[in-house]
């Protein structure tokens, strides 16, 4: 990877032979020295007129930790530190980004449309909980099961050692008890080796409550707005230029030194910014400029809850240029027909209609009036390729929003699981796993903190429990602050060697390998797709072809009712090449669909509960040749 001109140049810089440099921007703080531990040493630095304060120090090497002093009286970490080995409150480390010996010279990142993400805990994937830990898994993830990049989420320092992430307050420095800098450099160079991509959750809407001193150094924040998480962040005053350079600084380091290929950016309706350039398209442009000048392809996925067809627009076309966004939309179509809940955020979904749309659209909700907003709500969305929305049926935030932490595999019936991953695999989107579902792990993920503040510790317990009150949870809702809620969040690895979980997991791999090599499912083109619901049945037919040949058929319903009934099919002969009945996929294979089916022949059909199976379409020579029987549910 050839290097550009961009370099962090806030924070400490070790220059060989040199020292270190450090610059850092206070304008709220008259005098501020670097306050060195060994050697031991105060340097005084020096303060322009625009609130930046500078100094060099000579001999000072990688490994040295350090303090900022502030007008002589308070210790505090760099705001732009690369390293916390001592947590949110301890010294800063000195790094050098250069030391690491990278070997992933040939990898130049992934295009969108063949991104296959599995999003995982670094804390609670592996019984470690560290980086390198993970490194075992990386053959299981790319070979054995198929996914093409690893989603970690938020790595930026937090308070303690037990977090979901999005109280981070170091945003420069991955979390010590993950292992650190090398730690996060040595999964990243793995991964690239074995032909993963490596996304990363990044969090810019606000800074944790815990070890957050960047109020102390300039106005970081502003009382304008407020977000569900505390003071909204300043980018639109005089002086937020610089708030903006931290945050697109801390974007391109993550591009740089640590080879991040795909930046996820959370929750952006919580970024407010009525500047005329927003934050998030001037993020995305700078990043996509370095990617260029990198020679390497970077792509930026943003979380949304606005339904704003302006963040996955190009910018030629009036709109942010993110390259895609989480679909919440296809996630609660799909969750509501399944699980039959209708509570929160769920109340606006339930019909077929609405994950029919979901396939054809994106957004179910394009300015339609929303019961749970009170008012019209999202854009028109049609228009935009289907890569442009990640999908899933679980994901960190609909699993661990839950009061008790229950995954997919706890609410519904085994085959629903088989119907769900099949949606999400099939659709012409990009595909996202949340850790463990793909065998059915059946540990919850729940919501877990460590903070060492005692009375911001008791706060997010005593709030756990007022936020379900209202559903009689609260005796029962986990303490987010004992150990044993984080540690009862952890992966059951062993489960997928057996049973049901093992047969889950061959269909997931199966139809992820026919996704990767099938012509019609590896585009995600809304031109070559047709959607057919019959909703008093519960049944969807999906149709996606490739131009060139191939055609495929997804027949799937979304009951738990046996259903014998003659759909009108598109015409033509199709043969099975898939069967979530299949007694190899954990189903009882006793009610199968045919292997053969003819669209125009009006032929009753019988499904078993919650069924899946994919047929392919015959031309005329294989109809007259009489196909060979298809290996019954082998994909």
């Amino acid at each position: 990877m050839k290097n550009t001109n961009w370099q962090l140049v806030r924070g400490a810089r070790y220059h060989p032979n040199e020292g270190v440099s450090f610059t850092v921007w206070a304008p709220r703080v008259k005098t501020i020295a670097v306050h060195c531990l060994a050697p031991a040493l105060t340097v005084p630095m020096r303060r322009d007129g625009h609130g930046l304060h500078t100094v060099t120090i000579a001999d000072l090497q990688p490994g040295t930790r350090y303090y900022y002093l502030l007008d002589g009286e308070r210790r505090r970490p760099d705001p732009v530190s690369r390293s916390q080995p001592e947590g949110v409150h301890g010294p800063s480390e000195v790094i050098d980004p250069d030391a690491f010996v990278w070997t992933d010279h040939t990898w130049r990142g992934i295009a969108l449309q063949d991104v296959i993400l599995y999003e995982l805990h670094p804390g609670t994937f592996t019984p470690k909980g560290t980086f390198t830990a993970i490194l075992p898994y990386l053959h299981y993830l790319q070979n054995q099961l198929g996914v093409t990049a690893v989603e970690l989420m938020p790595v930026a320092e937090f308070p303690g050692a037990r977090n979901w992430g999005y109280d981070g307050v170091a945003l420069y420095a991955p979390h010590s008890a993950y292992g650190g800098p090398l730690g996060l450099k040595t999964l990243v160079n793995a991964c690239h080796e074995v032909g993963l991509a490596v996304a990363l959750d990044v969090v810019y809407n606000h800074f944790g409550p815990e070890g957050n001193y960047l109020g102390e150094y300039g106005p970081y924040y502003t009382d304008r707005y407020h977000t569900p998480w505390g003071q909204a962040v300043n980018f639109e005053s005089e002086e937020g230029g610089e708030v903006r350079r931290y945050i697109i600084d801390n974007a391109l380091y993550w591009v740089t030194e640590y080879h991040i290929d795909i930046l996820r950016l959370d929750a952006i309706h919580g970024i407010y910014d009525a500047s005329s350039l927003h934050i998030v398209q001037e993020l995305g442009e700078a990043v996509h400029a370095h990617a260029r000048a990198l020679g390497r392809t970077v792509l930026l996925i943003a979380e949304s809850d606005l339904n704003d067809a302006r963040v996955i627009t190009d910018i030629e076309h009036g709109g942010w240029g993110i390259d895609a966004q989480w679909s919440d939309d296809f996630h609660h179509a799909t969750h509501t027909l399944l699980t039959g809940e209708q509570n929160g955020y769920y109340c606006d979904f339930g019909r077929l209609t609405d994950l029919s749309t979901a396939l054809t659209d994106g957004f179910v909700y394009y300015g339609q009036h929303s019961r749970l907003r009170g008012r019209p709500h999202g854009t028109p969305s049609r228009h935009l390729p289907g890569e442009r929305f990640v999908i899933c049926s679980q994901n960190h935030d609909q699993v661990g929003n839950r009061a008790t932490g229950e995954r997919l595999s706890s609410l519904v019936p085994f085959a629903a699981l088989k119907v769900a991953a099949g949606l999400v695999l099939c659709a012409p989107n990009v595909p996202l796993l949340f850790m463990g579902e793909e065998y059915g792990e059946t540990a919850p993920f729940l919501y877990f903190t460590s903070h060492t503040d005692p009375q911001l510790a008791r706060a997010v317990s005593e709030g756990r429990r007022r936020e379900f009150a209202h559903a009689a949870w609260d005796q029962t809702v986990p303490d987010p602050q004992e150990p044993e809620t984080f540690y009862r969040s952890r992966l059951q690895h062993h489960l997928r060697e057996h049973g049901q979980h093992q047969a889950l997991l061959r269909f997931y791999r199966d139809l992820i390998a026919l996704r990767r090599r099938s012509p019609a499912l590896a585009t995600c083109s809304k031109a070559h797709l047709e959607v057919r619901t019959w909703p008093e049945q519960k049944l969807l037919c999906l149709r996606r072809w490739h131009p060139h040949g191939e055609d495929l058929l997804l027949l799937a319903t979304l009951t738990a009712e046996p259903l014998t009934f003659s759909p009108a099919l598109p015409v033509g002969s199709w043969q099975k090449i898939v069967d979530a009945e299949a007694e190899q996929y954990g189903g009882s294979g006793l009610v199968r669909l045919p292997e053969f089916i003819a669209g125009a022949d009006g032929a009753a059909l019988a499904f078993a509960p919650f069924s899946f199976a994919l047929y392919q379409h015959l031309s005329r020579d294989e109809v007259s040749q009489g196909s060979p029987d298809s290996s019954s549910g082998s994909a």
